[in-house]
């Protein structure tokens, strides 16, 4: 159990004891840690009901909740608040069972409850770049926070990989190649195994046909034509079809994997094809005709916006992103999924509403089944707006962490850091600074936020930056194979002894309720932040505490033991944020 669970269970029992509400006894961390360590304000909250004063009523569940071997302060403030302060016997027997235990305290969920997360969502034919950054590092911080948490979790990619775009390529790979047996209807096969086009190919045909079928309604008509079949199943155009999934694939898995970041389910729109039709089949009863196209009124009476309705197909029978994302919740529940959660910007809220209203209208999702949008703000370049190149273009994502990597590099330089180590080493160790500045830098900031991308602030090595967390866990880890040299084993963790030692001790005991925040938040931030109070806390630690020269045997093996799990902790912390922690620097 956490400390302040524990601190609140017994407050709630001395509440009881008195008459009154349990959950009146909710203890926090003291807002006031030059008085107190925690708090707490129920005695306040109580006064009105009771009749009665509440320094009055904080007296009385101070004398039921006291008790020598936990408290060495409980004393009333101000109107009636209750100032809490633990023996540091207790807090160092609660800290070592902290340490024995791999969750650090931190509450077990249901592993039945499955949560899916939904974020990356690249499309076929386009590099991954910067406008994928932020759905790919908060979703995949995401899923490691819900697996540690306990839950079964299931992320998935939703590759945009069908609709008319698909049909686009499709007429203009036939104008470039127009021999390719994919467009023979006679052809029997087997079609090539090798793909007629690269991903730089493909970027390059999207824009020009893209261009083409927006001025030519012929070519326009040309390309729905073909979207169509390849829909129905012509055998050629499913076979390069084929081919450009292969190769966006490919190159965005290479991509994901420079980010450290992984899905288990490559699902797209082409998944759901199939069950599309009897899913609009089954929501005749709540869909209207309206100008020949298929919608559903999504409206609700306590509104305090317009919310249009959705529209599911268009006059010309073809579906639409609406379409394929009820689809898809669709094949969610079929997946047994209770959860889920879509990591998207905040620019789709509106279509999410629309999409969450109709799937829960038309009975496709329970009412118990969660649908959440995951919104978050945009990565912004020093002028405010969406980060671009300097030519005004948009970053490829592989050239964003090649930016950071660079700068990493330099900056080991001119910290005089790892220059004894070899070249590769070096770049290896600049490749994790890099991107624990890029990680850090992005879920360090509320989710909703929009913020800006400082490339010399997130790659120094002193405040708030992923490569100032990553010198103090290597610090750590010097420390631990400092003294295992020195035949110095870690120990039980005794009663702290000075403030530095306790405040660590205190911080490191925080981290069940920090989980549990991220979770009920879906915000990673709670995590950053935390990260980064924990190492400072140890920094301070270290100064004041002389671990590897103490004396007293128990002592020092107990600071040891307090090293231990800081780094255990730090690790899993990091580990959460998707950031890897060199060997050494």
């Amino acid at each position: 159990m956490s400390l302040l669970s524990s601190l609140t269970d017994r407050f709630a029992d001395a509440y009881q004891a008195s008459g009154l509400e349990r959950a009146l006894g909710a203890v926090t961390v003291s807002d006031r840690p030059d008085l107190a360590q925690f708090q707490n304000n129920g005695a306040l909250a109580a006064a009105r009901g009771a009749g009665r004063p509440p320094r009055d009523i904080a007296a009385d569940v101070i004398a039921a909740a006291g008790d020598p071997e936990v408290f060495s302060d409980l004393s009333v403030a101000g109107p009636g608040f209750i100032n809490i302060s633990l023996t540091d016997s207790y807090l160092g027997r609660h800290v070592d069972r902290l340490a024995a235990d791999s969750r650090f305290g931190a509450v077990a969920h249901d592993p039945d409850r499955r949560v899916l997360i939904d974020f990356g969502g690249p499309n076929v034919a386009k590099a991954m770049h910067v406008g994928h950054l932020r759905s790919s590092l908060i979703g995949d911080s995401l899923q490691r926070v819900f697996r540690f948490a306990g839950y079964t979790v299931l992320s998935d990619i939703h590759f945009g990989d069908w609709g008319t775009q698909m049909g686009q390529l499709i007429i203009e790979a036939q104008l470039r190649k127009p021999d390719l047996p994919y467009f023979d209807p006679g052809f029997t096969g087997p079609y090539p195994e090798e793909p007629p086009f690269t991903l730089e190919d493909l970027q390059e045909m999207y824009p020009a046909v893209a261009a083409r079928t927006k001025a030519d309604p012929a070519e326009a008509e040309r390309a729905r034509e073909a979207t169509l079949e390849l829909q129905q199943g012509r055998p050629g155009y499913r076979a390069l079809w084929q081919h450009f999934w292969n190769v966006s694939h490919d190159s965005q898995q290479r991509d994901f994997a420079q980010l450290g970041v992984g899905f288990d389910l490559w699902h797209g729109e082409s998944t759901v094809h199939d069950r599309v039709a009897p899913m609009l089949e089954r929501m005749q009863d709540v869909a209207t005709e309206d100008a020949g196209a298929l919608i559903i009124d999504v409206a609700e009476e306590a509104d305090t916006k317009e919310v249009p309705p959705l529209l599911l197909t268009k006059s010309d029978g073809g579906y639409l992103y609406g379409t394929t994302d009820l689809a898809t919740i669709d094949n969610r529940v079929a997946m047994k999924v209770d959860e889920a959660l879509y990591v998207v910007d905040a620019r789709q809220s509106l279509h999410f509403e629309q999409v969450f209203r109709a799937a829960y209208k038309a009975g496709i999702a329970s009412q118990s089944m969660i649908l959440e949008h995951v919104p978050f703000g945009t990565m912004n370049g020093p002028d405010g707006k969406p980060f671009k190149t300097r030519e005004g273009g948009v970053l490829r994502l592989d050239d964003l962490i090649g930016l950071v990597r660079d700068a990493a590099l330099a900056r080991l330089d001119e910290a005089e850091l790892a220059t004894e180590y070899d070249e590769e080493e070096r770049r290896d160790i600049a490749e994790k600074v890099g991107l624990a500045a890029l990680k850090y830098g992005d879920l360090s900031n509320n989710r909703a936020s929009n913020y800006v991308f400082d490339l010399d602030r997130f790659t120094a090595f002193e405040g708030k930056t992923g490569p100032y967390l990553l010198y103090g866990a290597v610090r750590i880890k010097s420390i631990l194979r400092k003294a295992a040299d020195a035949d110095l084993v870690p120990g039980s963790i005794i009663a702290p002894t000075v403030d530095p030692e306790r405040r660590l001790m205190l911080e490191l005991s925080r981290f069940p309720e920090v989980i549990e925040r991220t979770i009920e938040s879906r915000a990673p931030n709670h995590l950053a932040e935390f990260a980064y109070d924990v190492v400072t806390a140890f920094n301070r630690f270290y100064e004041e505490c002389h671990i590897l020269s103490e004396r007293d045997a128990e002592r020092q093996a107990s600071w040891l033991g307090l090293v231990e799990l800081t780094l255990a902790m730090v690790s899993t912390l990091l580990d959460l944020l998707g950031i890897e922690i060199p060997e050494r620097m």
